[in-house]
């Protein structure tokens, strides 16, 4: 591992190989792989050393000592799994040293078109785990034990596992060169870019996927009406490149599913006790993914082990456990952790696709042995009332058999409704802070956006509160309370507050570029109009680097301010402004 320490930044990127004939070569090194994927590494099982890393793709790609003994022991299942054959399974990782270099444009882009649950991680990297454990009498163990990672800072879950089923066989097959090849070929994709449907070519098939935008409708995510533009081979469609199957992750806890959501909703700790790294990162992304279409602004860790370097962090008893969604498989962590407010134990998957007996709710102190039951322990009441009839639905749907795609459109469309009926009132009471386009004036200084008062927005849910759209009954403001305390509300708020900020100096720039900026010099001193330009110069500067929304004629019609006020300066000041 020593050897791969030795790293350049990122932009000095070297390539792997020579590349194919006729291809146009990026104007940065790995320019378009590094829209998609931060690197790919190879962990194996060294008899004396365990989980190591062998190999790093771009061979270059800085990972500090930390990060690198994080992602050789997430790499493998706990011993406790006995995961054999092979074995899909995710983690996420905190970046040691903060941002190491400045973001590129592409991907700012990307980030300001796509939904804020589906931007791009800005201090963790996710990985995404291929493992194969086999026996092989050759290894002086007995088992090849391997695993490909992808690291990467986009959360395309079915993306980058649908690649790996491609990828990794190939690569146990085949080895170095074949994983050169697949670099090489995912150096040529073109950027993720939002609203786009994209055709991905790779080892051979094409993948064909949406990148979902804001613009979409949240349902809006199926291909199957998109063309195959005549492709040869036929594309592989991805109906989407992040959602899960929510039926069958949730499927053990169906009666829970409510109860799940309001803790995800306030941002309370949980652990998740699985059988298996692929059923805890399955689980660990759901209840992550179950707010859509609000950003899950907690941490959380999709598999988790004792070797991680937070694991104390986290197993202290002197402070209260932090916000985050933790996923073992180490039942001994159970001891460790047991002190955890909320504690959900996930079974072995039937294999028959059966339905799994509904637990009870149970309280901690139960919690005392390592052979503890299935179940979601925790002493929270839940504020709503269990939606009884969507339960029996799906349970009803299971029994006789309906597609499994069906039931996952039911659950989801259940929470997403939850979700938006808790919003909704929320985004309505921020809007009435925003102040009135006629009060943008294009001489003075823009009105500022009035402060968000907690007491104010839950005496307005008399009239725009959930019950409006939603038929669940309970206590909507002690929930409310709650969530004003949680991470969630802080991101969201702060989220909202940036993008009405942005919008606001979108309107006083509109407002000066449609005034009349003759009339306003004939009687102002050189002073205020250089003053002027300088500051119409810095609003350009922000609309571009904000990528505020402003239509391109306002800028042009900036630019045109900007000429006519230097203009009208003397000479010796034009040329301190436009020097040569």
């Amino acid at each position: 591992m020593d050897a791969l320490s030795r790293a350049e930044p990122r932009r000095a990127r070297g390539r792997l190989g020579a590349q194919s004939a006729g291809a146009r070569a990026p104007a940065v090194p790995w320019a378009r792989f590094s829209a998609w994927l931060e690197c790919v590494c190879v962990v194996t099982f060294d008899l004396e050393l365990g989980q190591a890393l062998e190999l790093v793709y771009p061979s270059d790609f800085r990972l500090t000592d930390k990060e690198k003994s994080s992602i050789c022991y997430l790499s493998f299942p706990d011993s406790h799994s006995g995961c054999l054959g092979d074995t899909q399974f995710s983690f996420r990782i905190r970046q040691c040293g903060g941002q190491r270099s400045p973001w590129p444009a592409d991907d700012r882009h990307y980030d300001s078109g796509a939904p804020v649950s589906l931007q791009r991680e800005a201090a963790h990297y996710l990985g995404y785990v291929y493992f194969r454990q086999v026996k092989d009498s050759s290894v002086k163990r007995g088992y090849f034990q391997k695993s490909l990672v992808l690291v990467s800072r986009l959360p395309f879950v079915r993306l980058f596992q649908a690649l790996l089923s491609l990828i990794a066989p190939e690569y146990f097959d085949k080895l170095a060169p074949c994983l050169e090849a697949v670099c090489s070929e995912i150096d040529q994709w073109p950027a993720p870019v939002p609203g786009r449907t994209l055709n991905l070519p790779v080892v051979g098939v094409v993948l064909q996927v949406h990148i979902p935008s804001r613009a979409d409708k949240p349902e809006s995510t199926s291909l199957k009406q998109r063309g195959h533009e005549n492709l040869l081979p036929a594309p592989l469609v991805l109906s989407s490149v992040h959602e899960l199957d929510l039926f069958r992750c949730f499927q053990p806890v169906l009666a829970h599913v409510q109860t799940l959501w309001e803790l995800m909703l306030l941002g309370e700790p949980l652990l998740v006790l699985a059988p298996s790294p692929a059923v805890s990162s399955e689980m660990v992304l759901a209840l992550t993914r179950c707010l859509q279409p609000l950003k899950f602004c907690c941490d959380y860790r999709p598999y988790f082990t004792i070797h991680d370097s937070e694991f104390k962090e986290f197993a202290t008893r002197t402070q209260a456990p932090p916000n985050v969604v933790l996923g073992v498989t180490n039942p001994f962590l159970i001891k460790t952790l047991q002190h955890w407010p909320h504690i959900l134990r996930i079974g072995e998957p039937k294999m028959s696709g059966g339905l799994p007996k509904q637990v009870k709710l149970k309280k901690p102190s139960r919690l005392k042995t390592l052979d503890t039951k299935p179940g979601l322990y925790t002493t929270y009441t839940a504020h709503l009332h269990r939606d009884k009839a969507l339960l029996t639905r799906l349970l009803r749907g299971l029994r006789r058999g309906r597609p499994a795609d069906t039931l996952t459109t039911l659950l989801r469309g259940h929470l997403l409704e939850l979700t938006q009926s808790f919003v909704i009132p929320l985004e309505h009471y921020m809007a009435g802070l925003m102040p009135l386009q006629k009060s943008v004036a294009p001489w003075k200084t823009p009105p500022q956006i009035r402060p968000f008062h907690q007491d104010d927005f839950l005496r307005s849910l008399e009239c725009t509160g959930p019950q409006l759209t939603c038929v669940l009954k309970g206590d909507w403001l002690g929930l409310y309370r709650r969530f004003f305390k949680s991470p969630h509300f802080d991101g969201w708020y702060r989220q909202r507050r940036r993008e009405m900020a942005h919008k606001l100096e979108a309107l006083h720039l509109e407002a000066i570029c449609e005034a009349d900026i003759e009339t306003w010099m004939k009687d102002k001193s050189e002073v205020e109009v250089v003053d002027l330009v300088l500051k119409l110069r810095e609003k350009l500067v922000r609309a571009q680097s904000h990528q505020l929304p402003v239509k391109e004629e306002t800028l042009q019609r900036a630019r045109l301010h900007i000429e006519t006020a230097i203009g009208s300066l003397p000479k010796d000041l034009q040329a301190v402004l436009c020097p040569p």
